[in-house]
């Protein structure tokens, strides 16, 4: 005689990275980002807002899983990009909530879009200086070191986005959809 056994499988979450439009998705990538850049890394006392916020477009990593269903998702990861001259495009202040980190693909997927968004409103270079223990990820996502830098009291890279990897989003509010399989 067999026994049918019912074992409940956790729902895979999926996250939208997309360009933040909404009232919620904003205070929320604020919120991550003083938890990364002023609790975590003692960057910043209070809070880690500057100019560049005011001209820059901040981008998100929303988790829509079951826990989150009814409500509006959560923010786990967060970068912003502005324009400091015609062409020329910086990716700052990268973000990914702690527990978030090893899923591997949300921080990565914040870059591909800042980077192709950028591209496709005519970015011609795009840089990001990124704190030492970060270089790799950017390597393997086809960046190039162009100087190496203190900022902040901390060693950083200054980096360049190799564009032709990078093929232009013009649906950045879109986006893009991954799924939460580590490697998937």
């Amino acid at each position: 005689m067999s026994r049918d056994l019912c074992v409940e499988v956790p729902a895979i979450p999926v996250y939208q990275v997309r360009w933040a439009e909404a009232h919620w998705e904003i205070e929320q990538a604020y919120a991550l980002r003083r938890a990364v850049f002023c609790t975590e890394q003692g960057i910043f006392r209070d809070d880690d807002r500057d100019a560049v916020d005011d001209a820059a477009q901040l981008l998100v990593a929303v988790e829509l899983s079951d826990e989150w269903a009814g409500d509006r998702g959560q923010v786990v990861g967060t970068v912003r990009i502005h324009e400091s001259e015609p062409g020329v495009w910086y990716g700052s202040r990268l973000a990914v909530a702690l527990a978030h980190r090893r899923h591997g693909r949300i921080g990565a997927t914040l870059i591909r879009l800042a980077v192709s968004s950028a591209h496709a409103l005519g970015g011609k270079r795009f840089l990001a200086h990124v704190q030492s223990q970060n270089v790799p990820l950017f390597r393997r996502l086809h960046w190039s070191t162009l100087a190496e830098e203190m900022l902040l009291d901390r060693p950083h890279h200054l980096m360049q986005a190799e564009l032709n990897y990078y093929p232009p989003c013009h649906t950045p509010f879109a986006g893009f959809e991954i799924d939460g399989r580590r490697g998937a």
